[in-house]
């Protein structure tokens, strides 16, 4: 390992002490350290700008750490076991190649406003990526819904209910999404804020031009107090898992749907064979593998959110056990964004089975037609309600379509409102386009 760099003179380092400390920070920190990289080049211009570097020393900083990030995704350099962590390894590197002005990089920061601000860049990254995905899916259950109607039954309790459609399933999940997508981006705006040169939490003894670094990093706003920078880390985390959680509860219920559809009693759906796996003994099996994995992604997202939630238990102030955020952040980030990014293509390419459906309903499914009938004629609903118990049929009889052409309720099979869905869709398209 590089030398530490809190390291003291006459301190021996216990290496068993020290694998504990580190844990797998070196390899959590590879999904930070190109954000690192990129706030570190704007503390070296801030430092630039207030005559801690000279002007030549902050240019020479600045295409070393350009020549880091090529290394990096070249593979030319490795983020590995000889560093503590990604903000060593950064400073190793710089001084190796420019000796004591690589040693000037640390002035006026921690490592603590160095995490915070990589964090932070990562954070609104991610957040962006799952904000374009359920835009995307909501797109694919907007253009499916406009294209096809295929009356379907709608269940409570997993009992048959009343008659539904395939465009009132699609227009549901689009909704859904749209909301996720919006969730999305609210709580990006609400961790864009800039927490470098809040150093260990206390702010330092020179004028830092936090502002020049706010605008350089694309920030929207200063988080000026050096405390709350400090508390915010954690309770920012847990606003982007929660957001990246709605979306996440959303695809469950949307899996769980296909999941049953797509079994031999259901029978409603067809999934494409490359979304499908064979079994290992039964000859006859394709089971719906990454439906179910699918399925199983909140389960991480609220693993990671209880980790985050569990760390906060803790007074004001920079402690070690934050340490753990990054490995809650990673994996609820990395199972959560892989699941969603196979989801737009699965969507596409479902396919109904118009057979299966029209087989699946049965009387009782018109008798809320028929109260509602009833009410209307000028009959009390509940003395309605129990006629229609005891003869279920209204006026169009057993005709699905009939009874979703009867649907005029906003959002009902005759009134989808798709051209507001779509409406708010692509004003959150646009605003993307206009940011």
């Amino acid at each position: 390992m590089s030398e530490l760099l809190w390291q003291k003179p006459g301190v021996e380092v216990d290496p068993r002490i020290q694998a504990f400390l580190a844990g797998d920070d070196v390899l959590l920190d590879r999904e930070f350290i190109q954000d690192d990289i990129t706030a570190s080049a704007a503390h070296a211009r801030g430092l630039a700008r207030i005559g801690i570097l000279g002007g030549d020393e902050a240019e020479a900083m600045c295409r070393e750490l350009a020549a880091l990030s090529e290394d990096l995704r070249s593979g030319a350099f490795v983020l590995d076991e000889r560093y503590e962590d990604c903000h060593s390894a950064i400073e190793s590197r710089l001084v190796e190649r420019l000796g004591d002005v690589g040693r000037k990089i640390h002035t006026g920061r921690s490592r603590n406003d160095q995490i915070l601000v990589a964090t932070r860049l990562w954070l609104k990254r991610k957040l962006g990526e799952v904000e374009a995905l359920c835009r995307e899916v909501a797109g694919v259950c907007l253009q499916r819904a406009q294209a096809e109607t295929l009356p379907m039954p709608g269940y409570t309790h997993l009992q048959r209910a009343v008659v539904s459609s395939t465009a009132m399933w699609w227009a549901g999940f689009a909704e859904a999404f749209i909301d996720n997508a919006v969730r999305a981006r609210q709580a990006g705006e609400w961790i864009d804020a800039n927490p470098l040169g809040t150093a260990a939490g206390y702010g330092v003894n020179l004028p830092l031009d936090r502002e020049f670094s706010t605008q350089a990093l694309g920030f929207a706003r200063l988080q000026v107090s050096p405390i709350y920078a400090q508390l915010s880390r954690g309770k920012y985390e847990l606003a982007a898992v929660d957001a990246l959680g709605a979306a996440a509860l959303d695809l469950r219920r949307l899996a769980w749907d296909l999941s049953l559809f797509t079994t031999a009693e259901f029978g409603f759906v067809s999934l494409p064979a490359q979304y499908t796996t064979g079994s290992s003994i039964m000859p006859n099996k394709r089971n719906p593998d990454l439906v179910e994995l699918m399925r199983a992604t909140y389960a991480s997202i609220a693993a990671a959110r209880t980790e985050l939630e569990q760390l906060l238990s803790l007074p004001s102030g920079y402690h070690r056990d934050l340490q753990f955020t990054k490995g809650a952040l990673v994996h609820a980030f990395g199972r959560g964004l892989g699941a969603l990014a196979l989801l737009p293509n699965l969507l596409r390419g479902l396919q109904w089975k118009p057979e299966r459906l029209a087989q699946a309903f049965d009387e009782g499914m018109y008798a809320t037609d028929k109260a509602v009938e009833l009410a209307v004629a000028g009959l009390p609903f509940r003395e309605a309600y129990k006629l229609a118990a005891a003869e279920p049929l209204p006026s169009h009889g057993a005709d699905p379509q009939a009874s979703l052409d009867a649907r005029v309720s906003p959002g009902g099979a005759a009134a989808l409102g798709l051209d507001v869905l779509a409406g708010r869709l692509s004003e959150l398209k646009l605003s993307v386009q206009n940011a």
